[in-house]
């Protein structure tokens, strides 16, 4: 046999003694009476999801995606890679990054693991060509192709959930003085809330969705206190966290809201001109290195260009 294609079937079956492995110590993590019939409610419920919307979308895109994200979702609840615990923290990620779906945590588990796979195959492929690399050393950075495939979705979404907080902490202390003046103007607190998220639906959308979805949770259970903090928890910023804990105090209290708002509204105005000053200041600093990469020399060559033209057609004539 080739020695090529020997070394091609070798990582072949290394990487389904990886998934070998991962499966057997998942099944005796998981083996018991409990096990067994959480994977039974696991197949029910995926066996009782709606379909018929799918089946009216598949001449146009939109099909085609529901159809995929249907599949991937159906991937991520069959995997058994991840336990209830780390499955929460991953809704919660997916909640600060703006999904919020039933099905966004099994879609990013089979993406994570397709990922996995995806990285773990590069890795053999790419080993192949290298004849310094042995069958072992080329098994061991399969397994840290695989690992780090499963960390590169975690990372992109915690990057976009951090791009949206840094969004919605440049609108909130716009945000806060619209709500001043919606409180003062005597509103109820869920109405007023409602009505500061209208106004910033074209200015900050993640923040109008986020200011919607707890003007409806207030609207709907009448616990104000958790769909507060709902609110905290799913924002995840030191500011709002103020926000929350000022509007719990001012009603469990009885302290006018409005009185406290306006505080909180001109502590995180000013704090925002304070990082805004600071951003400033640190951009004559950053300038430095581009200006003498790249615009100090154009200003050497057009200042000391005609000069050294002269100098070389001098001694060209002698």
């Amino acid at each position: 046999m080739n020695p090529a294609r020997l070394e091609t079937l070798l990582n072949l079956l290394m990487l389904a003694a990886l998934f070998g492995a991962l499966a057997l110590w998942w099944a005796a993590k998981r083996g018991g009476k409990r096990g067994r019939i959480a994977e039974r409610l696991r197949a029910a419920a995926i066996s009782l999801r709606p379909d018929s919307s799918i089946a009216h979308e598949d001449n146009g895109d939109a099909g085609v995606r529901a159809h995929l994200m249907q599949r991937l979702a159906t991937l991520g609840d069959r995997l058994p890679l991840f336990d209830a615990k780390y499955r929460a923290e991953l809704g919660r990620q997916m909640m600060r990054g703006g999904y919020r779906g039933k099905r966004a945590v099994p879609i990013l588990i089979a993406v994570k693991f397709l990922s996995g796979i995806v990285c773990a195959m590069l890795v053999i492929m790419l080993g192949s060509h290298i004849p310094v690399i042995g069958p072992v050393t080329r098994g061991i950075l399969m397994v840290f192709g695989f690992i780090a495939g499963m960390i590169v979705p975690e990372s992109m979404l915690a990057l976009r959930a951090k791009h949206r907080r840094l969004a919605m902490a440049a609108c909130l202390p716009d945000a806060l003085d619209l709500l001043v003046i919606c409180t003062n103007a005597g509103n109820s607190l869920a109405v007023s809330i409602r009505r500061v998220a209208d106004e910033l639906a074209f200015i900050c959308e993640p923040l109008s969705e986020e200011f919607s979805l707890t003007a409806d949770e207030l609207k709907l259970s009448g616990d104000s206190t958790r769909a507060l903090h709902g609110l905290a928890e799913r924002i995840d910023l030191p500011s709002i966290r103020a926000l929350i804990s000022t509007l719990t105090q001012s009603m469990r209290y009885g302290t006018p809201i409005t009185q406290a708002l306006r505080t909180l509204s001109r502590t995180e105005r000013l704090a925002h001109i304070v990082s805004l000053e600071e951003k400033a200041a640190k951009l004559a600093p950053k300038m430095v290195l581009p200006m003498m990469l790249f615009i100090l020399p154009a200003v050497v060559v057009i200042a000391a260009g005609p000069a050294v033209i002269q100098i070389l057609e001098f001694f060209a004539k002698r």
